[in-house]
């Protein structure tokens, strides 16, 4: 039966590839969407363990959190940047899922977690995520909630305009751009909670930053923020 098994497997996976998003090697478990070789590769930032970390001191003075995390570098022409262009912009939800997975098994390391109650996907304006399909925080926050069994809630807060491109704005730019455009819809949710604001990159802080504030309107709420990667700039 085991043989029989194998063949059917192989089958498979000669009909439908499973393979490393980040090397294309396909020596890897099928629950996997990254080989062991290029996991060990992931520049972590090891935020999660200690107060205060980079993460926290951006918005020391701009946003009243209990706590920021971010689980790796991100830098230009790596490996973060292909793995985030993959599941952001080409299609591959697996990938982002089991990235949160693995937010979310560091994530039990550090005691700052046992007092988050619900997980909030940043949102993204409606009409760019029709285009896309998904957003690519939720992919996130259904990881991280599959190993810390949390709610995700995505209808606590919407963007109520688009917004053009970050990627090249500075920090004053980038508060301009977004400032405002964030409604908290459902506040009810979220009141008297300890919530977790998650994205896929912290740069500037200025769009989480935006969120934020609009979360913190609900009633004795209180605000932490975990994010995929850590930029510099």
């Amino acid at each position: 039966m085991h043989f029989l098994k194998d063949i059917q497997e192989s089958i498979l996976h000669l009909a439908f590839p499973h393979t490393c998003a980040g090397c294309g090697n396909d020596v890897l478990e099928k629950e996997s969407s990254l080989c062991l070789h290029c996991i060990s590769l992931l520049p972590e930032t090891g935020f999660h363990l200690y107060s205060p970390n980079p993460a926290e001191k951006i918005f020391v003075g701009r946003l009243p959190i209990t706590f920021a995390t971010a689980q790796y570098y991100f830098t230009k022409q790596s490996l973060m940047q292909r793995l985030i262009h993959a599941f952001k912009y080409r299609g591959n939800k697996e990938l982002g899922i089991f990235l949160g997975e693995m937010m979310g098994r560091d994530f039990l390391q550090s005691g700052k977690f046992s007092n988050i109650e619900a997980l909030v996907p940043l949102p993204l304006f409606p009409v760019k995520e029709r285009k896309r399909g998904y957003n690519q925080a939720a992919l996130l926050c259904k990881g991280i909630a599959s190993v810390l069994h949390l709610p995700v809630l995505n209808n606590v807060i919407i963007r109520t305009q688009g917004t053009e491109s970050q990627t090249k704005k500075n920090r004053v730019e980038r508060w301009q751009n977004i400032e405002g455009r964030f409604e908290l819809v459902n506040e009810r949710l979220i009141a008297n909670k300890h919530i977790l604001l998650v994205d896929d990159v912290i740069t500037t802080g200025a769009t989480l930053e935006a969120c934020g504030s609009e979360l913190l309107k609900a009633a004795n709420v209180q605000l932490s923020i975990a994010a995929l990667c850590f930029s510099s700039g």
